[in-house]
């Protein structure tokens, strides 16, 4: 039985305030207590800087990363207004960057408003910024003086101070350099791939103003970068599409007004949408008052419900659909799409203080009706064009179609036969029905196969071969890895489904779904040449368990059977070495012997009676077990090899390999 807890009576009720309302519970205001929302504080002050320039004050922000991870933003706007507010009966200061709802932009678009537009409605951003960093000092130039105040850990040092600029030096705007606090977030390395993004987004969304990055090198030396789009989004969807696209760039401009439902005040919305159809490359990004919107939300939500009602519309009305043919969804066009919309509004609904998605309903029917209007008038005025998309959304339906169908079929695959032996190219089974003693080899080619059969234990190991290499997992689709006869042959073989990535269409009813009940096997064995060939198959198979069937890593039942390098003979004796350490053992034992020492030959040329010592023979072979204890370093280093990012990659090669140049054949 539960003890009881302790008393909860009146004084068991508390606050937190001042400083630790941000610095105790980070992810309420960030989203996260880690990196991403490290990230998050830093482009809140970016963002204060995007609102003075977004509202016509200063065209250039600057912006430097320190190698002690520091950040100073310099904007040339206006400058924050830091003295004593009457009207509140408190410093500026304190009300900006102490107090949280507080700001001046609770009127944006108002009359008396000092912005139209803005990226920062809340009043959170530069208080929780500053009650989440290590110090902050901010510089406000402004009234020919410049106003400067201090912080350490959320808290004030010192008064706000006031020094008279000389003509040499006045300027306008402010200044904001801190550093975050690890104290608050777990990770504060916020990195360069982050700034460069982000500020290249800003820049697209902001046509005519000049972002600036510097970023200190560990040797004190600064990189200097500039983002600037004269023409906005508009220059950026046509770099996006190069020469390939399929349709020229369309760039839309609406204004509307309206409201989010009767009771709501009316508020006004502005967006720019560009677009382009390619064949062979496709992007859909979505910003609001400069805001990346990474889930998107109301323009999202307008964008596939007016594409696929124009795009399906126009193919009814042209005859392209075959009989009976179903309409295409949204999934189709998005393949060939590239299109960017940047809208700003004087209200929005953010679903929370990150800004990645907003919600407001008149956005989202205002974007909507615009797109479907104009889209039916370009398919009109543009036949060319139109009957380029269509086909192309055509062509991307009967593949996403055709690629179901072979989904099906391979499901089919696995389920149709009782009788693993009966459904799988080359498998040799073995007797045994316990699945707590049978063994399976994967081996590489017809001749290991054949080796292989001849040395082994036919009562509990069982064969499968890999005919060529195997796809690499970690880098393709599902749809690919389904059409895969290898791969579906071994998972067969394996007997117990896939563990497929949450999200993926397939389900726990699906006869692909992992069940480790139904595995067939104690133990799996990876026995492939010890050669270049042999050492890639073996890593695009341990790719496909890490990625389809990770908890037979997890519990150490994938294995690597070591072949020998050597094969030392002495009179009648064999003796074999599996590295140059043993052979070189090996070889001093028998000094004064005569002896004979070969490159041991490749699996298929084995004798029976050596594969069976050498590789077979439970009390004699060398397994290395596939262990979950470094999955995290092993992740890393198959992602980083044979994934995705390139620059990781090439930062991976460039810091590693000069530990492998003495082996490269050049």
């Amino acid at each position: 039985m539960a003890s009881k807890s302790k008393d909860y009576g009146n004084n068991s009720i508390s606050s937190i305030k001042g400083a630790d309302r941000v610095r105790l519970r980070p992810a309420v205001i960030f989203g996260s207590d880690g990196i991403d929302g490290c990230r998050h504080s830093v482009f809140e002050i970016v963002s204060n800087a995007v609102d003075e320039a977004g509202a016509g004050y200063g065209n250039l922000i600057n912006v430097t990363a320190y190698k002690d991870l520091s950040i100073c933003v310099e904007d040339f706007g206006r400058g924050v207004p830091l003295g004593y507010n009457e009207a509140e009966g408190r410093y500026n200061w304190e009300l900006v960057y102490c107090e949280l709802y507080a700001g001046g932009k609770y009127n944006v678009g108002g009359e008396d408003s000092s912005y139209e537009f803005s990226l920062g409605l809340n009043g959170l951003g530069a208080a929780s910024t500053q009650y989440a960093s290590e110090y902050m000092q901010v510089r406000s130039y402004r009234d020919g003086e410049m106003y400067e105040m201090n912080f350490k850990k959320g808290c004030p040092v010192g008064e706000l101070t006031a020094t008279p600029l000389t003509k040499k030096d006045k300027k306008t705007g402010t200044t904001v350099c801190w550093k975050p606090d690890s104290e608050v977030f777990t990770d504060i390395n916020v990195g360069k791939e982050y700034y460069t993004t982000m500020l290249d987004r800003q820049a697209m969304v902001n046509p005519g103003v000049k972002f600036v990055f510097r970023w200190e090198n560990e040797d004190g030396t600064f990189e200097e970068h500039e983002y600037y789009y004269e023409n906005g989004i508009a220059d950026y969807i046509a770099a996006a599409a190069g020469e390939t696209s399929l349709t020229a760039p369309v760039v839309w401009n609406m204004q509307d007004k309206g409201r989010d439902c009767d009771n709501r005040d009316e508020y006004r919305l502005k967006a720019q949408i560009a677009f382009c159809f390619s064949n062979t490359t496709h992007l859909t990004e979505y910003y609001h008052n400069s805001s990346y919107l990474e889930y998107g939300g109301s323009p999202d939500r307008a964008v596939r419900a007016a594409f696929t009602y124009a795009i399906d519309k126009y193919l009814r009305q042209t005859g392209k659909y075959t009989k009976s043919e179903q309409k295409i969804s949204y999934a189709d066009i998005a393949d060939c799409l590239i299109l960017i919309i940047s809208s700003f509004s004087t209200q929005a609904s953010y679903e929370n203080q990150t800004k990645k998605s907003i919600t407001n309903t008149f956005i989202q029917e205002s974007l909507t009706n615009f797109m479907k209007e104009n889209l039916e008038l370009y398919f009109r005025e543009k036949p060319l064009e139109a009957e380029k998309i269509a086909s192309q959304v055509l062509i991307n339906k009967r593949s996403r179609e055709e690629a179901e169908n072979t989904r099906v079929s391979a499901k089919k695959k696995m389920t149709t036969a009782n009788d693993v032996t009966n459904r799988i190219n080359k498998f040799v089974s073995c007797r045994s029905k316990d699945p707590t003693r049978r063994e399976l080899y994967i081996v590489e080619g017809d001749s290991a196969l054949t080796s292989v059969k001849l040395g082994r234990d036919a009562e509990f190991q069982a064969i499968i071969p890999v005919r060529g290499k195997t796809l690499n997992c970690l880098k393709s689709t599902y749809k690919k890895i389904l059409e895969s006869d290898i791969i579906m042959d071994l998972v067969n073989a394996v007997g117990c489904g896939m563990e497929l990535e949450s999200g993926h269409k397939e389900n726990k009813k699906s006869p692909m779904a992992f069940d480790r009940s139904a595995l067939r096997w104690s133990k799996i064995i990876i026995c492939t040449d010890a050669d270049e060939d042999g050492y890639q198959i073996r890593t695009l198979l341990l790719t496909l368990f890490y990625r389809l069937l990770p908890k037979l890593v997890d519990e150490g039942l994938v294995f690597i059977a070591e072949s020998p390098l050597y094969e030392i003979t002495c009179k009648d004796e064999t003796y074999f070495a599996y590295d140059e350490k043993e052979k070189a053992e090996i070889t001093e034992k028998l000094k004064g012997a005569k002896y004979t020492v070969q490159r041991s030959k490749g699996l298929g040329e084995n004798e029976p009676e050596m594969m069976w010592k050498t590789t077979m023979n439970p009390a004699t072979r060398r397994l290395i077990q596939i262990c979950p204890d470094d999955r995290e370093a092993t992740d890393y280093i198959f992602d980083t090899l044979l994934g995705d990012n390139l620059k990781e990659r090439k930062a991976f090669i460039a810091k590693n390999g000069k530990f492998y140049f003495g082996q490269a054949d050049v």
